[in-house]
Parts: structure tokens; sequence; C-alpha cells
């Protein structure tokens, strides 16, 4: 009597255990605030509110080797914090078996305010762009139900998705939403540039003057504050010899797209080489040299550049001692976006 009294309590105390966990399921929700003066985001957050626990599960996840094929690159691999998360000084990153990519890295910074997603727009939400890089065979090369089947094994993981959705149920869905979360989070707005327009500082001569010949000459493709229209343009580059990459005309099949490539923005861009979608330039002054003096009129050329653009070696000294201040060090070493802790990740360096 005595025994089966104590198996019925433990019944009973699961139950009501089980139940306690349902009813307080309470993730603490982030406060994701735009930087002042910047446009609205075009991510719909209603759709995938950020939480902490969310953001720490995607954190995980962008650190784990082990959603790649063999074992051996994570999504942190190819995207580095310090290089504003590019794959610092090579033109091409390495996946698994040693395979190259197909392009150079872009930096992963202020995702919220895109609508589409790749040098060539190939991919429209950022929900499903994990996809891309996880499955192919020359980046992390995995196969997306073993990686599911992975994840439901591990006991940490388990925890983890339970703390962010509620549940133990890990779903593709599920997976990319945690990415997005964590990725929503890499904000660079602190730069002196930013605080110059905050009125917290202010430009040196050099930087001012700069800042000057970018609003006259840059400023049409790079608009500000995220130094870039979202556009796909040609900006007079030749077909590469060996990855014969013809850009957003890969997607659309339109041969008005040849050679056309997203405007990439220019934060951080100090820290970014190799530059333009194959790294085919090491430098910025590469960068400068190519638009006055090596710019290769075409029939998908922007029209802005087929002339090339007139730049002396006094504004190219300009320019650069402006771009400087688009570097955000804040962004670079925050230890809330590096580290592979399971743990919760803790966002008081978030935008206010």
């Amino acid at each position: 009597m005595k025994q089966t009294f104590c198996i019925l309590l433990m019944v009973i105390m699961t139950v009501l255990g089980i139940g306690w966990i349902n009813i307080t399921y309470k993730p603490k929700l982030i406060a994701w605030i735009v930087p002042k003066g910047w446009p609205k985001p075009t991510y719909r957050f209603a759709q995938n509110r950020l939480t902490e626990e969310g953001v720490a599960l995607g954190k995980t996840l962008f650190f784990d080797p082990q959603l790649s094929a063999d074992g051996t690159i994570a999504c942190a691999d190819c995207h580095q914090q310090f290089a504003a998360f590019t794959t610092y000084e090579h033109s091409l990153s390495h996946g698994v078996g040693n395979h190259l990519t197909n392009r150079n890295a872009t930096a992963l910074q202020n995702l919220a305010w895109q609508s589409n997603f790749m040098q060539d727009g190939g991919i429209n939400h950022l929900d499903v762009q994990f996809l891309a890089p996880l499955t192919a065979p020359n980046e992390m090369g995995a196969d997306l139900e073993k990686v599911v089947q992975y994840l439901q094994k591990n006991s940490r993981y388990s925890l983890l998705f339970k703390a962010a959705f509620g549940d133990t149920t890990i779903t593709t869905q599920r997976i990319g939403k945690a990415f997005s979360q964590y990725l929503l989070t890499l904000v660079s707005y602190n730069s002196k540039y930013d605080k110059v327009m905050r009125g917290e500082a202010q430009f040196i001569l050099p930087e001012q003057l700069g800042y000057d010949i970018f609003k006259k000459k840059c400023a049409s493709c790079h608009r500000e504050p995220l130094f870039t229209d979202g556009s796909f343009r040609n900006i007079g580059m030749t077909l590469d010899s060996t990855l014969h990459d013809v850009g957003r005309m890969h997607i659309t099949l339109n041969a008005a797209d040849s050679l056309k490539f997203r405007v990439p923005s220019l934060r951080n861009v100090a820290v970014t080489a190799p530059y333009g979608h194959d790294g085919r330039f090491y430098s910025l002054y590469n960068v400068f040299e190519h638009y006055r003096n090596q710019v290769v009129g075409g029939p998908t050329t922007d029209s802005l550049l087929r002339r090339g653009l007139p730049l002396s070696n006094y504004e190219i000294g300009q320019l650069t001692a402006f771009l400087h201040t688009l570097t955000d060090s804040v962004f670079l070493t925050n230890p809330q976006f590096g580290g592979t802790s399971f743990g919760t990740l803790k966002m008081g360096n978030h935008p206010h």
C-alpha cells in the first residue's frame, strides 16, 4: 500500500511539474531599438520576437562546427567577428574538404535592414538564409536531415530549444529563427562617424574633407546611415577567369543583370579586405584605382561609372581617412557576439 502511494505521488508530481514548466514558460524579450536617425528595418520582428534564450541558441548554432558534414567548419569560421564577421585576408573561404567557396564572404552586420541576401540577392528572407551555406558542398556540406538528428540527440541543444521555444521540438523553421535572432543582434552603430552624427565627437580635418568628397562622389550608391542602397550594380568589372560568376544574372536569368552584385555596406570597410565579390581587390587603394582607371564599359556597366570615377591622389587620401571613421571597434570586440558558450547571451550593449 505504501509503495503504491509513493508511485502515485511521483506520477502526480511529474504531471504537475510538466504543467508548471509549460505555464511558466516566459522567455526574456529583448527590446530591439532602431538607432536614432536610422530607417525602419525590413525584418518583421513580430513573426520572430527576439529573446535572450533564442539569441543564445542562435549564437551556439553559429559557432558549432558539428553542423558541418565533417565536423570542422562552423559559420563563425568564415565570418570572424574582428573582421566584421567576414573572412580576414582571404579572397575565398575554406569549406569542408578544403574546398573553396564561390565568393568572398560578406560582412554580417545590420541585417535587419536587408530584404534579400547573398551577393546576388538569391535568398529573400533571413530565416532561410542559413540553408545555403549549411548545405553547399563546398561550404559546410551538411545534410539537413542529419543536422536535425544531431541536434535532437544533443541534450544541451534540447535544453536550449526548450528555453527558446517552450519545448524540445527541433525543426528547420526553428533553427532558422534562432539563427536570425542571433544575427539580428549584430548591429554596427557606434563608429566615430556615428558619434559625430550624434554630436559626441568631431571629425579631424582629413576626415571632414573626406566626408565632403564622399557625399559628392560616393553617396549615391553608399547611402547613409547604412552606407549601401541595397541595389545590384555592375561596377565595370570583367568576368573572372576561374569562377565565371555572372552575378545577379545567375538568379534572374536576365542578361541585363550580368555582372551585377549587391552594393556592399562601407561600414567597417577598413577591416574587411579583400574586396569585391571574388576578393580581387586587396586594399582600399586597389578599389580606388579600379574606379579611376580600370572600369570596363560594357552593356550592363552602371551608368554612373561608364566613364570611371575621377579621383585624385589627394581625394583618395581624404576619402581613406573618412572611411576609417566607419570602423566600429565596439562591434568588432563585443564579447556578447563572440564565443561558443551554451549560456544565455546578455544584451547589455544593444543599441539604445
